[in-house]
Parts: C-alpha cells; structure tokens; sequence
C-alpha cells in the first residue's frame, strides 16, 4: 500500500494568518477566545472569533470561501504540487458553509444553488485552477478528519498522488443559536476535561493540509484512520465510548501500531458533560490512560469543519518540535474514567500520536499520525 505524507499545512485563526503565528500564540499560552457583543448573541458570549477585515467577501466569492481560499493558497506556497494536474485532488471539509446566505432572508429569495456545498468547491477549486472536480465533506464535527482519511484512501488507491484538503467554517447566528438550544453553549471559555466545565466555546477557522504520495524532507506520514457511528442519539455521545474505541481500533491496526507504541493523543475534548466521559472511557477502553492527551479547545473554540484538520496539524509541528501543549482551562480532572491530560507546556519525544474526534449523528474518527 503507498505511503501518504503530509507535504504543507496552514491555519488561518484569530490567532494567526499561518501555522507559524499561530504555533507562536499556542507555545505562549494565548487563546482566541474572546468576550464578543455582536448580533449573534443578545447577551455578551465568549468565542474564537476573526476581526472583520479577515472575512472578505466580493460577487465572486463569501466570507466563507474567502477564508479557505487564504488558507489554501498559503499551504500551496510550500509545495511543488501543481494545481492544474489532473493526479492533483481538492476536498472541502465543512458543516454549514454560506448557511449565512439564508439568514434573514424571505423564503421565495433564498439562493438555493449559492448555499450549496459543492458550488462552493467548485468556486474554490476554480480559483485554484484545479481541474479534478473537488468533494465535499460534510460529516459533523468528524468532517475535517474524514476528510484527510478520505484523502488518504484516494492516493493510497492510486486515483491521485496530490489531494489539498481544506476544512473552515464561520459562526453564524443560525449556528450559535442551533448549539444554544441544546444548552451547549458556555457563558465562559470551554474547560476540556475539567471537573467545572459546562459547554463549549465556538470558533472561526480555516485550516489546510496537501496530502502526497511523495515524501519531501520533515514531512510526516499518515499511518492509518478509521470511522465508526454509535447510533446512540441525534446529539448525544454513546454512554460507553465502545464505538470511538473501535475506530481506535481500526486505525491502529491500519497503521500497524498497539497502545504501548502511542506518545500523544490529541482529543476532541468539546468541554461538554458528555462527550468528555465517553473520550475518557474509549481511551480507558484503548488502553491508553497513561498517554499525555490535550485539547486545543481552549485556544480555537470549536472550529466546526475545520476542526479534525487544525488540530492534526498542531499535532505534527508538536511532534517536529517535541513539544506537549497544555490543555488550557484544565486544572481539576473531572471525568468517571481519569486520563493523563497535560496542564503545562512539556518537552516529549513525539513518534506516533493519535488524533480523534466525534460529532452529532454519533460519528468517530481516529488517525494515527508519525514522524518518520
């Protein structure tokens, strides 16, 4: 089976327009969530939010795909990949897109085509000069992490040797206002696994990686990935975490890894009651209860379709770096099954690591990522 590595990335944040601000802004301890007073809230919330000068948009392209066009440019300039090859793939990773579009709209003028997911890759790949026709994954919150497992498999079957995979979203009030309704939303910055969190924090960003089947110098292999579903609830996380676990499963025996070969896992760690317990219990179920594990959370928010693929890519410059972030607001461990989750900066020897993530509908995915 071919190799696939991971030649570039970028993360365009509140923290920084690339992955080189922002890594600066996380090994300093700095956060994106701020307290906002906008039209998405009638009352002052806390998110990751850009500045109003980050989200451009003209006839041709929203705000939406403006950012995953920034980003995507900025990853490209580090490669030799060529658009234009038609071996050359691009997937867009995303929950709601131009949802904004519809907002305060009268039904008989909503844009049906223009808020389509995949108008808005086509727009994005056409920019580019991509010639492939791009895909769209739009899977919950797993999305962005799909979408580099989908990546993986398109070159590993030989269908493309490149694929530039973006994921970005941005909060809209039909977004904020879907996670309030759950009463998911907490009135301070998120706290994964602590014993005092009570919701998330969202958050803006696009993030980018080009996948390839040729290694370059420091690039990082993807060893392997997997999916499950729990079918347990619409919005709520299996009770046992059995099913993450499988995709933990699978993707270790994809990349040919056990539990004891395993230094880092970064989390999903939403700061929800439940989803906390139910990563906590498959890490248990892993077997990995003693692996330094974080969230990037209480940097980013919840970056939604962005998300699987932003924190993939702190992981591997935290492996090229040999570094361990801490898991910001976490200082009480506050899950049934306890988990070694980092609270300070902390060099490590970074090899294999585990990315995972899960998502409304009871999705999961798990990677294992390696520096080679």
């Amino acid at each position: 089976m071919r190799n696939v590595y991971v030649l570039s990335d970028n993360i365009f944040s509140p923290l920084g327009k690339n992955t080189e601000d922002n890594m600066n802004a996380l090994r300093q301890g700095r956060s994106g969530i701020l307290e906002h007073s906008s039209g998405l809230s009638p009352e002052p919330f806390y998110a990751a939010l850009f500045s109003p000068h980050d989200k451009i948009s003209d006839e041709s392209m929203t705000s939406f795909e403006h950012i995953i066009l920034e980003s995507v440019l900025e990853a490209l300039q580090h490669t030799q990949v060529e658009p234009g090859d038609p071996k050359t793939g691009f997937i867009l990773s995303t929950t709601k897109g131009n949802i904004s579009l519809i907002e305060n709209s009268p039904e008989e003028t909503i844009p049906e085509n223009r808020i389509s997911l995949n108008t808005s890759a086509g727009i994005i790949a056409g920019k580019l000069g991509i010639v492939s026709e791009p895909l769209v994954v739009s899977h919950a919150c797993i999305s962005g992490l799909l979408a580099m497992i989908t990546g993986m498999r398109l070159i590993q079957s030989g269908i493309y040797e490149n694929i530039i995979i973006s994921g970005g979203d941005l909060i809209t009030s039909f977004i904020y206002s879907g996670f309030c309704s759950f009463q998911a939303i907490s009135p301070k910055p998120c706290r994964p696994f602590d014993a005092a969190r009570d919701g998330i924090s969202l958050g803006e960003a696009a993030a980018t990686v080009v996948l390839s089947s040729n290694k370059s110098d420091g690039s990082i292999l993807l060893g392997g990935g997997s999916v499950s579903n729990d079918a347990n609830h619409i919005s709520g996380p299996s009770r046992t975490g059995e099913e993450l676990w499988l995709a933990i499963s699978r993707a270790f025996l994809q990349a040919g890894v056990s539990s004891k070969d395993i230094d880092f896992i970064s989390a999903h760690g939403t700061a929800t009651r439940y989803n906390d317990e139910m990563e906590a219990k498959a890490i248990h179920l892993a077997s990995l209860q003693e692996v330094p594990v974080n969230s990037l959370k209480g940097y980013y928010g919840h970056t939604l379709g962005a998300a699987g693929i932003l924190e993939s890519i702190v992981t591997i410059h935290s492996m090229k770096e040999n570094i361990i972030l801490p898991s910001l607001g976490f200082s009480t461990a506050g899950t049934e099954k306890p988990i070694h989750v980092v609270k300070e900066l902390k060099p490590a020897v970074l090899r294999k690591c585990l990315k995972t993530a899960s998502g409304f509908g009871g999705c999961n995915a798990a990677m294992v990522i390696v520096n080679c």
